[in-house]
Formats: structure tokens, sequence, C-alpha cells
């Protein structure tokens, strides 16, 4: 058992970056930790971790024992699952955050949903476009849409986003239809603030970044999606946003052929970390709902 607690004291620390986060995150002071940490050092014969008053970092020899220490403790979490789901129901605290428009339609129903099938767990849900930072800010699980770039987490696909060019019928009417991403640049855009630009899949099949412009901007994409409906330009927004509009007529697609590649939304959590049942089932939940063609449909909101 005292092995095990070192384990797991090694990985928190090396994960959360301090001994005080992951004492805090066990229930013991921060010289309890350094304790295990000493002791398994001293059993080891090697230094996994080099600490000062600033900061923590791994050794050469501490970054490979925590992998293997990373999937020990995953393999023993599922092992343990393995076992026990047909005995022991979730339960416990989840702390989510997910971006907020998609949160709202597509986190915050599915949430519910799970909430009143095991009635012993509860959730705080953090809507914000904000990059949060899992470990130090204490998030079980980020969703994210787009390409990760941040190696110190691990990530579960959930579902593909497709994003395109759209308009109102009157727009177009009076504007005509691009043909090609080119043509964007004789249109009114309508940009999301601070967006390097609108992805396209060339002639090629190569990426395409254009830079597109127009008289409005907003850095919420609901207002986007309204200026839009009101015939004021042309939008690049995600299907899940304007799906409804789309199969409604309200909305066109324009320059279909030219659609880049989905992406991907993702459900991020801190490197390694073995999860507890009720973040298991929540994300097989996540994951059974997004795979039914007709969940994008139903929803109403693509």
């Amino acid at each position: 058992m005292d092995q095990l607690k070192q384990i797991e004291s090694f990985v928190s620390v090396a994960t959360r970056g301090s001994l005080s986060a992951a004492a805090r995150e066990e229930g013991v002071t921060p010289a309890v930790i350094g304790r295990r940490l000493d002791a398994l050092e001293a059993r080891l014969g090697v230094k996994l971790l080099l600490r000062t008053t600033r900061r923590i970092t791994l050794t050469f020899e501490g970054s490979a024992f925590l992998e293997d220490c990373q999937r020990i403790l995953n393999d023993l979490a599922n092992a343990e699952a393995s076992v026990s789901l047909g005995g022991i129901k979730p339960s416990g605290h989840l702390r989510l955050t997910a971006p907020a428009g998609f949160g709202r339609r597509h986190v915050a129903p599915l949430v519910m949903d799970f909430l009143r099938t095991n009635p012993e767990v509860s959730c705080t849900l953090e809507l914000s476009d904000r990059m949060v930072d899992l470990i130090n800010e204490n998030f079980d699980c980020a969703i994210r849409i787009g390409e990760l770039s941040d190696s110190s987490l691990v990530s579960v696909r959930l579902a593909e986003n497709r994003r395109v060019v759209i308009a109102s019928r009157e727009y177009l009417s009076r504007h005509g239809t691009p043909q090609t991403p080119q043509d964007l640049l004789a249109h009114n855009c309508l940009c999301l603030a601070q967006q390097r630009g609108w992805q396209f899949r060339g002639a090629d099949g190569t990426p395409l970044l254009l830079r597109v412009a127009g008289n409005l901007e907003c850095n919420d994409g609901a207002v986007l999606r309204d200026w839009t409906l009101a015939g004021l330009g042309l939008a690049w927004r995600s299907l899940w946003e304007v799906g409804e509009d789309l199969r409604s007529g309200r909305l066109v697609p324009v320059l279909e052929d030219w659609a880049a590649a989905p992406l991907g939304i993702y459900a991020v959590f801190p490197q390694r970390r073995h999860l507890a049942l009720r973040m298991r089932l929540l994300l097989d939940h996540f994951r059974s709902t997004y795979a039914r063609p007709a969940y994008w449909n139903e929803c109403g909101d693509g």
C-alpha cells in the first residue's frame, strides 16, 4: 500500500507541478507528499524530481518512470472498473468546461440527461471560450474543438466538426454566389473577432487559409449567425450551430466543394490521469449520443 501511495503521489506532483497542488488533491499536507517522494527515490536509488522553491522538473529517469506509472495506474483503474461496474454506481462531483456556444447546445443537455440517470453524481459546468488550465484550475475534463497543441494533455475524439460558408438567399440574390474562395474577397464577410482567416481545401487538395473582410465582426458566433440570417453578409460557421438553418432553407451553403477537412471535437484531460467511473460513463454518454447521425437533426441546432 505504501508503494502504491508513493507512486500515486509522484504522478500527482509530476502532472500538477507542485507538492501543494498534489496535497490538495489527496487531502493531505505537502509534507506528507514530500516524505512519500523521498521514500520512493530512496527505494529506487534514483532522483526522479528536481525540486526548488519555484518549480519542480522531472529528471530523465523521472520522465521515463512517469510514463510507466501512469500506464500502471490507468490499467489498475480499468481493472477495478471491469469488476465493479455491475455493483457500484457512479458518484461524486465532476468539474467540466466547454466552449460557450457548443456547451450550451450540445454539452449541458447531455449532462442533464446523465445526472437524471445517475443521481449520486453532481456537476459543475463552466461555459467559456477561454483556454482553461485544467490542472491548476482543477477541472476533470474540457470539451474542445479543433486540433490540440498542448502535448501535456490527452484527448478522446467525440465527434467531427465541419465548417461551411453560409449566406441568406436574400444576400446571394443581391450580391451573387461566390464560385471559388478567392471570390469572397469581393463579398461582405462577417468575421469572428481576431479570427486568422477562413479555411478551405485548394484545387490541388492542399489547405488554404484565406483572409477575408467585411464591415461587421463579433466575438460571439450566435451574433454572426443572426447577422447572416438578416442578409448582411456571408459567414463561416460550424454545422452544429447552423445545421437547422440549412435544413429549413433559412440559410444556404456556398463553396461546399472547397470545404476544408473536418476538425475534431474532443474531451481533454490532464496527462494520462486515470478517470473516475463517473467521468468514464459520462464520456460514453457523449460518444454514443454524438455517434448517432440522427442526433444532429433531432437536437434542432445542428
